[in-house]
């Protein structure tokens, strides 16, 4: 955070008179709104990947440059971890079509124009976007290609159809899957893909683009497909061929579409991987990571899987062994009934949990030893974040003391630190439970095994009580003397 501010400084010569932290959006990003004494506002970004910084620095510029309606990059830090844009307000079309979405899709006529004013937009950052950019800029990759696709595909099958519990022949479904990524990746054209055009990404006052710092070279259909089949949506099938239409005659400003009936066919293509590929992200947040609301979004989800392989126009010919285990997947989840399946491993039962054992301590004594026979685990050196130790009103408080919390939360390295061990701890825990194992461990040091290795392991500690309620977590701030369990 101090070093957000300090970027905040050169920039505009003064300090920020207000700093106000935004709501997480699920990106391992944090965004923070930086006002003046005047009631002036610029967006701070702290991201913990320089890469994935770095491209969006570039494409927003390269946008910008080109007049397309994003953000403007006002400033960068040297490492390119943060830095400032201009202020798009705090309303999302997301937020604009609550009303709408909470009606099951019954949009009224000022939604409805939103979303075509939204759809008219996309062929300016797809075509206008794509001319003159350098796409090695992209991350993590320049384009969309067959490598991303398989990827995608096995994602859906480990994280949403294993989940399931329909059998089907691994080998006969790989064929099909390398078929489909052959397909999919024959329609590129020198275009941007957005890859993330969804309504939380779009601000309405006025309506700008934000969040394309995944993009790549890619066909315009992925973008298409992505935002009017979205699951949490409803969109009616006639707002959504009416969207269709507006976007088909808006790209003939750009280029000579294929002919009606191809777009149509080669749209359902992309609408079919798309929905797989959500129903893997629902299936990892919600069978692994116990999400309810990414259950909930099952539902919607299989309800456009199942209006789309009923459509005769598929091409259910070129991947019939997949067809018929989207039948059947389609056939044995109704659309009211999706919940959190049982998980047990082999050889194991939900009354033997997964004990997540977590420590604190001083490299200066040694790392804790894992008692339970396992070994592994993780260790995570806290020595590179700010030391309140060497603070003499902090030298005989620990990290779990409000003055030594304070310190380290408006310094701020820790938080970017720990946002880092969160993200690998959730998947590492959520899978470990899912396999039935039994034990897992997690060590935080620091030079004193006082302030920042406590800090760190009372809070992942929290963190996955919280998260994972089923398992039992214990804690032991080894230099301090303290253990519990929660």
């Amino acid at each position: 955070m101090q070093q957000l501010k300090e970027l905040y400084s050169r920039w505009s010569g003064a300090e920020p008179a207000l700093i106000e932290k935004l709501p997480g959006a699920g990106s391992n990003r944090i965004y923070y709104r930086l006002t003046d004494g005047e009631g002036h506002s610029v967006i701070g970004c702290i991201g913990t990947s320089r890469e994935e910084n770095h491209a969006f620095v570039a494409l927003a510029r390269h946008f910008h440059a080109k007049g397309l309606p994003v953000p403007e990059v006002l400033a960068v830090s040297d490492d390119e971890v943060r830095y400032l844009q201009t202020d798009l307000g705090s309303t999302s079309l997301f937020d604009a079509l609550r009303r709408g979405r909470e009606a099951g899709g019954q949009y009224n006529e000022e939604e409805k124009e939103l979303l075509r004013q939204t759809i008219r937009m996309l062929p300016r950052i797809q075509f206008e976007g794509a001319q003159g950019l350098d796409f090695s800029v992209c991350y993590p990759q320049p384009q969309f290609d067959e490598t991303g696709v398989m990827f995608d595909l096995n994602y859906f099958k480990y994280c949403y159809l294993k989940a399931t519990g329909i059998d089907f022949h691994e080998l006969r479904l790989e064929e099909d899957f390398r078929q489909m990524a052959h397909d999919l990746t024959s329609f590129q054209g020198d275009t941007f893909l957005y890859r993330d055009f969804q309504a939380r990404n779009i601000m309405i006052a006025p309506l700008s683009f934000i969040d394309f710092q995944g993009g790549r070279r890619g066909p315009v259909y992925y973008d298409l497909a992505s935002f009017l089949w979205q699951a949490s949506a409803r969109y009616p099938q006639e707002l959504r061929q009416e969207l269709l239409d507006v976007y088909y005659a808006e790209t003939q400003r750009y280029t000579q579409m294929p002919p009606r009936e191809e777009f149509d066919n080669r749209l359902r293509l992309f609408v079919l991987f798309r929905l797989m590929q959500v129903l893997g992200a629902y299936g990892f947040r919600g069978y692994f990571e116990r999400k309810q609301h990414f259950i909930d979004s099952i539902p919607p989800a299989l309800q456009n899987l199942r209006e789309l392989i009923g459509q005769a126009q598929l091409q259910g010919n070129r991947y019939p062994y997949l067809m018929e285990v989207l039948g059947k997947l389609t056939a044995q989840q109704s659309n009211q009934s999706v919940s959190l399946p049982r998980r047990e491993g082999p050889g194991e039962s939900l009354e033997r949990p997964l004990v997540v054992r977590i420590f604190s301590f001083s490299y200066k004594k040694g790392i804790p030893q894992d008692e339970s026979g396992n070994g592994g685990g993780y260790v995570f050196d806290c020595r590179s974040t700010h030391n309140p130790g060497r603070y003499e009103q902090y030298k005989q408080l620990t990290g779990l003391d409000a003055p030594v919390i304070k310190f380290l939360e408006d310094d701020g390295e820790i938080l970017t630190f720990l946002e880092s061990v969160y993200k690998l701890a959730d998947f590492h825990v959520a899978r470990y439970i899912e396999r039935g194992f039994t034990s897992l461990m997690f060590c935080f040091g620091c030079t004193g095994g006082q302030h920042r290795s406590v800090y760190s392991a009372q809070h992942l500690a929290e963190h996955i009580h919280k998260k994972f309620p089923e398992v039992k977590v214990c804690l032991c701030h080894r230099e301090q003397g303290i253990e519990q369990s929660l």
